[in-house]
């Protein structure tokens, strides 16, 4: 048989849209531009285009590398020395340095100007996006500040080398370094979230008190991530549960008592590691008051509750994008899938919903940019709460749906969905899940009845607008004028706290029919899924805002 021999091919691909990559993930996101400029930022639109690039190109692909090699655990060096090594792919190293060369872990902190926590946050909503669980040690760096304040003594030793814009994995003792992280145990297995049911124990070595040498016996059921330089811990004193900062090597060289059990198998996060941890007699030195540990960490444990609020954001920023940019590629039954009414209708839903998340996380970064006004000081103590409990709640939802818009290509591995979808509870249950949330709201409430007026306060910038808005607004108004809430309605309330104040930042910053069809679709008449939006809203100006400008 003479001739060529015909190729195995059984058929051509088409109707397959590109991969949403090589894209610069600040300046095509028109969404995240508008609330940097709105909130004081705009002055670090040329930092966060710059990380923006490494986004969408080398830290996409380092994200799915990062994830793709799970961290390792090695107990002890081959000649037999306990040494508590993890082991990361160098793609998760890449993703860190990265973040802390951007200041991901200290741009406010360093940069005093207006706008330094909206800039910074842009860089984490973007950096999560590529990666969320690098994120966990960045973020427990930037919030140990606050924390370690408290202590200046100490404060003073460390926080230069936390700080400063460099990397350095190296297990090696922390005054061998140039730059250093921070990472965090509190919880054990008898309490979790009710750290004062710890029986960790920290005896003095000499003289008791605030910056002296302690050492601690006990352990952490969470500790993350265990090759930071140093870990605030939480552990009992005599005169009460008392903060400490414990370093991963004693100031005198030796390896501390702090020894890793395993790392936790956990369905997301992966790329970070999270461990059990002993410690039989590790050193330690107490940072604030003895027995004032909760307080002390409080500042840090706001700050990483924040830095949840635009974690969850950001995951539904970028299904969202994928979403939107899948359907933009394929046609089903003779036309484009996102100019088919009922994806339309879901697509624009996805769109609200996104917005809405990093309105208010970006809103309450302004707050933090002024620590001089009390009223937005108010608003941190109560919207960090009440942000945290809705925003990451809703992630889980918006982004399952989101890979229903893509279909089953979707939940395989090797598109982002799969890896956002198992990311999406995981800040809804760390930092306090969502009863410690609103308990937490109720707290405040009692503690310091002037944060009601200044979220009233709030909430009546947008009140003329809509009649949907101050309707619900005056339902609030006569919740809180009862003498409390009923624990049991507490999720009800901090429900309709997050839908307000999210509609009255779009209100006040976005486009009209974002705004609208949100009100309409949240305050009003909305159906349980996502896709049911009114007739009235503008479903092809909501998605093009929403569309990744490439």
């Amino acid at each position: 048989m003479t001739g060529k021999i015909p190729m195995a091919e059984t058929h051509e691909v088409f109707n397959q849209p590109t991969p949403l990559e090589n894209y610069n993930a600040f300046n095509s996101d028109r969404v995240l531009q508008n609330y940097v400029e709105k909130f004081g930022g705009a002055w670090g639109q040329d930092q966060l285009a710059a990380y923006g690039d490494k986004v969408g190109h080398e830290l996409l692909r380092a994200g799915f590398d990062a994830n793709g090699h799970k961290p390792e655990f090695q107990s002890h060096d081959r000649f037999g020395r306990r040494i508590d090594q993890v082991n990361y792919h160098p793609a998760y190293h890449q993703l860190m340095q990265s973040a802390i060369e951007a200041g991901h872990h200290s741009l406010p902190w360093t940069h005093s100007v207006p706008g330094a926590h909206v800039v910074r946050a842009g860089i984490e909503y973007m950096h999560s996006q590529a990666d969320p669980g690098s994120g966990c040690p960045l973020t427990m760096t930037f919030a140990s500040v606050p924390a370690l304040q408290h202590q200046p003594d100490i404060a003073k030793q460390w926080l230069p080398k936390i700080l400063v814009n460099t990397y350095d994995p190296r297990n090696v003792p922390f005054f061998e370094k140039q730059g250093l992280t921070i990472g965090m145990a509190m919880t054990e297995k008898q309490g979790g979230s009710d750290v004062r049911a710890n029986t960790s124990r920290a005896r003095p070595i000499g003289q008791a008190g605030p910056g002296q040498a302690y050492e601690i016996v006990g352990h952490k059921w969470f500790c993350s991530a265990p090759m930071c330089d140093a870990f605030l811990v939480l552990a009992q004193t005599d005169g009460g549960l008392s903060c400490f900062l414990l370093p991963r090597w004693r100031p005198d060289g030796s390896k501390n008592a702090m020894y890793v059990q395993r790392i936790k198998n956990k369905m997301g996060n992966v790329s970070n590691a999270s461990s059990e941890v002993e410690y039989r007699g590790a050193f330690a030195w107490m940072i604030g008051e003895e027995g004032r540990g909760v307080r002390t960490i409080l500042e840090m444990v706001a700050m990483t509750r924040f830095d949840c609020m635009v974690g969850s954001s950001a995951i539904m920023g970028l299904a969202t994008a994928q979403a939107i940019h899948h359907t933009g590629g394929r046609s089903v039954f003779g036309k484009n899938l996102h100019e088919q009414p009922l994806m339309q209708n879901v697509l624009a839903d996805l769109a609200i919903e996104s917005e809405a998340a990093l309105a208010i996380s970006m809103r309450l970064a302004h707050a933090l940019d002024n620590p001089q006004d009390e009223a937005e000081q108010l608003l941190i103590r109560i919207g960090t709460a009440v942000g945290k409990y809705w925003i990451c709640k809703r992630a889980a939802q918006h982004t399952y749906e989101s890979m229903e818009c893509i279909g089953g290509v979707a939940v395989v591995e090797d598109n982002v969905l799969a890896r956002l979808y198992r990311e999406s509870p995981i800040n809804a249950i760390w930092e306090g899940s969502g009863n410690v949330q609103c308990l937490d709201v109720a707290r405040a409430i009692q503690r310091e009845p002037r944060v009601v007026d200044a979220f009233i306060q709030e909430l009546e910038k947008a009140k003329g607008h809509y009649e949907e808005f101050d309707t619900s607004l005056h339902d609030l108004k006569q919740v809180f004028s009862q003498p409390g809430v009923e624990e049991s309605q507490l999720r009800r309330v901090v429900e309709n706290m997050a839908l307000l104040w999210q509609g009255v930042t779009l209100i006040q910053y976005s486009t009209a029919e974002v705004a609208g069809a949100f009100i309409q679709s949240r305050l009003r008449d909305g159906g349980h899924m996502y896709g049911t939006l009114g007739q009235g809203a503008d479903l092809g100006a909501i998605i093009q805002r929403a569309r990744p400008g490439l």
